[in-house]
């Protein structure tokens, strides 16, 4: 290997191991994923489908991405020959963007949950393609955090749009994806969930499904299903040849067959009981975080968690999120900035702090050892403004760290 890019991992290495990852969107792939990802299956172009590719020497990749396809329905207990999968996306972005290229025409209506209230870029934000391309409206939540079903119901039924999104990026409570199911059809469209972040808990059987009420589903792999980064697209099976001809050749070239590969191997992994006692574990400490940081004086959003994240309310400190991301940073707590709904403050510097327990979880982090992060993120939180010193702080957390499983 060329010495500098070795240089890049040993140091991200050192980085991921020495540092405790509260990110909500990020985790730690297995070593069986790793391979895979790192595999000879990189080398090989595959346009096209199972039985349909462009390139000759493709009876290995037929059959990895026919494999892989049966996994991603096993693991939410889908039947065939009512559901399709595709496991070609190259990410969650695209993938979206696929869907609504399915689905839609150019400037047809689409009702999503606003980004400012938890939505995704990719949900019809204005700097993002799938806005320029379609016409979002957007619904959001009340002021308590949650989402009001009658007022997306009324929203829906004045719009009439043809398509309406089921899903976030920053919502902590469960989705009641029958409900608006019922909401998409009533108001004339089919119901879209996106459902990349609570993917590993529909899987698990911790968070109600989707696939009763949704048209057509998207994840990505590599948030709670502790997969490699990509994605893949559910739809009913009326829809295939639309999604399929959408991600290719509408979309994209040649699929990434080694990520796909690496999906297969994951998706063996959520079908363990491993896994659901892993996710059972993940929700367990996301609680126990929640309550300990509301114990210690702070606001959540929404009140708490159904899932794997939360969100701290910074607006009734007056404290902008950057400085308490960079703070907790300085002693090893990685976190992520965040918009809350109705903030007032620049998405630069916005009043959340959105934090997950997935990564920590998959090291191994216990209850008590969480309980004491709060405690910790508490302490920086409200001494800020008094400028202590944290090198104490940063201590404490290197004693959990050195406590958990490496991740390579």
């Amino acid at each position: 290997m060329i010495t500098k890019a070795k240089k890049f991992i040993k140091k991200e290495e050192k980085r991921q191991n020495g540092c405790l990852s509260l990110i909500a969107s990020e985790n730690y792939v297995s070593q069986n994923v790793l391979k895979a990802l790192g595999s000879v299956f990189t080398n090989k172009y595959a346009e096209g489908y199972v039985g349909k590719r462009y390139y000759a020497g493709n009876e290995l990749v037929d059959e990895v991405e026919g494999w892989v396809k049966d996994l991603g329905l096993k693991i939410f207990d889908l039947n065939s020959l009512e559901w399709s999968i595709n496991v070609q996306p190259y990410s969650g972005s695209p993938a979206n963007l696929a869907i609504y290229m399915a689905f839609l025409k150019s400037d047809d209506k689409v009702l999503s949950l606003s980004l400012s209230h938890g939505g995704h870029l990719t949900h019809g934000h204005k700097v993002s393609a799938s806005s320029k391309f379609f016409n979002f409206v957007h619904y959001g939540v009340k002021q308590d955090g949650w989402l009001d079903y009658d007022e997306i119901e009324k929203i829906a039924m004045a719009e009439k749009p043809k398509l309406i999104v089921a899903g976030a990026t920053a919502y902590a409570r469960e989705w009641d994806f029958d409900r608006m199911g019922k909401i998409a059809h009533q108001a004339g469209g089919l119901l879209m969930a996106d459902i990349s972040h609570i993917a590993g808990l529909i899987a698990a059987g911790l968070h109600p499904t989707c696939f009763e009420a949704a048209d057509v589903v998207m994840t990505t792999t590599h948030k709670t299903l502790r997969g490699p980064r990509g994605a893949v697209i559910y739809c009913r099976k009326k829809y295939q040849e639309a999604v399929d001809k959408a991600v290719f050749p509408g979309l994209q070239g040649g699929p990434h067959i080694n990520n796909i590969l690496a999906m297969g191997v994951a998706f063996e992994e959520v079908l363990s009981v491993d896994f659901k006692k892993y996710m059972a574990n993940v929700k367990k400490n996301t609680k126990i975080l929640a309550k300990e940081l509301q114990n210690h004086g702070l606001k959540l959003v929404a009140d708490g968690t159904d899932n794997h994240l939360l969100l701290i309310d910074l607006s009734v400190l007056g404290l902008g999120a950057k400085i308490v991301e960079q703070k907790l940073e300085e002693i090893n707590i990685i976190t992520n900035k965040n918009s809350i709904p109705y903030d007032t403050r620049k998405p630069t510097d916005p009043s959340g702090i959105r934090l997950g327990m997935a990564a920590a979880t998959t090291r191994g982090i216990t209850a008590q050892q969480t309980k004491k992060i709060a405690q910790i993120i508490a302490q920086v939180i409200w001494n800020i403004s008094k400028e202590k010193n944290l090198t104490g702080l940063k201590k404490e957390v290197q004693i959990i760290i050195k406590t958990l499983k490496p991740i390579v």
